[in-house]
C-alpha cells in the first residue's frame, strides 16, 4: 500500500510566512478598505507584518509543514 503524501493547506501558505528563526508571520487586519477615516499612523503600522501568537503558531505551523 501506497502512502499518503502530506499536503500543506495552500490558504495558510499564502498568508504566513516561516522566519528564520522559526516563527510565523502575518499581516495585519483592517487595510482592505475604508481607508480614509484612518489616521496615517494607523495605517502605516497596518502595513507591517507581525508576528503570530504563541498559542496558534502551533496549530498553524503544522498547517504549513502539512502534518
Amino acid at each position: 500500500m501506497a502512502k499518503v503524501k502530506a499536503k500543506s493547506r495552500k490558504a495558510a501558505k499564502k498568508r504566513l510566512k516561516i522566519t528564520g528563526t522559526g516563527k510565523l508571520l502575518r499581516m495585519k487586519q483592517g487595510r482592505s478598505h475604508i481607508m480614509t477615516k484612518k489616521s496615517s499612523r494607523r495605517k502605516r503600522n497596518l502595513e507591517n507584518p507581525t508576528l503570530v501568537s504563541k498559542s496558534f503558531e502551533k496549530k498553524f505551523t503544522r498547517l504549513i509543514v502539512g502534518l
